[in-house]
């Protein structure tokens, strides 16, 4: 086939973000310096947030938040089956069960109508996860947690940019973790940021990602600083650098029109494929929201399509095309069957989304004539 591979994603890198990674090379200072601490302030003004700490990656701040909010061992996490196997992980290098719940068959989150039944008196977290950039019903889920006295830690990692009611994510709740991976809506290359409400959580975070050192660092070898400072508890090394938030500090310019242009390209797919019995596409709730369009992810229909979804990404690889899989069913995977017990059928709705779903190209720099290619290619897969 004559025409280039078309992947699933593609980062959109401006001029102006490669030349200030350039000039961020040049100065000499490429680690956690003046463009993080600008790229902060830039955060907390966008996400609408009072404190917000800037991290090497969403998982370092899942893992970082809740090891602030001092979980004990036995203590249970609720969250969805139907994540990256990051959202689990962290929960158990906190050292806390994982405790999952199925998905809304509709909107592929959380199905908070079985929310209650799953707290018990070791639940100490709810997690949900805004799949695909959808936001979870968070008015239902917050009265929940509210009236068990839990802590919510949201995984927003494909949610920047996503509004509830007219609200941003981030500007509102308990505490949220983004990603800037990238194939998420902005990147660093790596990265992810904590925004939250609560000032200690705050503090702690910010001890736990540099070290336990118990004051700003970054400056401490300049003419200005002071290399005097106190280790107060074991930290890590999760720390962002200046060279990532040289290009976070022009990404964040850009969000608006790169969320925009992916809501344009996922109602072109949901307009040219309504009517393909090939398909189940994404649904969406009745409650006001912005979608930031992460991921488009319809299931395909295998007795329609006559394939399965392996087979069709494979056949669209042949042609050209990249499609992605989110995701697997992390309660499959073997440690997680194998350490809480989790088998086939415990989470039908998920287990059967997992087995079907696809994630079609989408972003922001895709043209429409690339995108009509991926729909002319999948019709020539179905006929």
């Amino acid at each position: 086939m004559s025409e280039e591979f078309l992947p699933f994603s593609r980062p959109s890198i401006s001029r102006d973000a490669i030349d200030e990674v350039v000039a961020c090379l040049e100065s000499g200072w490429i680690t956690t310096g003046p463009r993080v601490a600008q790229f902060t302030e830039n955060l907390k003004e966008y996400l609408g947030a009072p404190y917000v700490l800037p991290l090497t990656s969403a998982t370092a701040g899942l893992h970082l938040a809740l090891l602030a909010m001092d979980l004990q061992p036995g203590d249970e996490v609720i969250t969805t089956p139907l994540t990256f196997a990051a959202t689990l992980n962290v929960i158990v290098l906190s050292g806390a069960k994982p405790v999952l719940i199925d998905i809304d068959p509709l909107t592929f989150n959380m199905d908070l109508n079985q929310l209650e039944e799953a707290i018990t008196e070791r639940t100490r977290v709810i997690m949900p996860v805004h799949f695909a950039g959808l936001p979870v019903d968070l008015d239902v889920l917050y009265h929940i947690a509210n009236a068990h006295g839990l802590r919510v830690l949201e995984d927003a990692a494909h949610a920047i940019g996503t509004e509830y009611k007219d609200k941003r994510i981030g500007s509102f709740g308990d505490t949220q973790v983004f990603s800037f991976h990238p194939n998420k809506n902005i990147t660093t290359g790596e990265g992810g940021c904590i925004a939250t409400r609560d000032p200690e959580l705050a503090r702690h975070i910010g001890l736990l990602r540099f070290h336990g050192m118990d004051r700003e660092a970054w400056n401490r070898f300049g003419k200005t600083g002071n290399q005097d400072y106190e280790i107060v508890m074991p930290g890590f090394k999760y720390n962002m650098m200046d060279i990532q938030a040289a290009l976070g500090l022009h990404q964040l310019k850009e969000l608006e029109a790169f969320i925009n242009r992916r809501a344009e390209l996922a109602h072109r797919y949901h307009e040219a494929l309504a009517d393909w019995p090939q398909w189940t596409l994404p649904s969406r709730p009745a409650f006001s929201h912005r979608h930031a369009w992460h991921l488009y992810t319809p299931l395909l229909n295998e007795h329609a399509a006559n394939c399965t979804r392996d087979e069709f990404m494979q056949k669209m690889k042949e042609k050209n095309i990249g499609t992605g899989l989110h995701y697997r069913a992390v309660h499959l995977y073997p440690y997680y069957r194998d350490q809480f017990g989790f088998a086939q059928g415990d989470f039908p709705y998920a287990e059967n989304a997992c087995e079907r779903i696809v994630s079609l190209p989408l972003f922001p720099s895709m043209t429409d004539a690339e995108h009509d290619r991926v729909l002319d290619v999948m019709y020539s897969v179905f006929h």
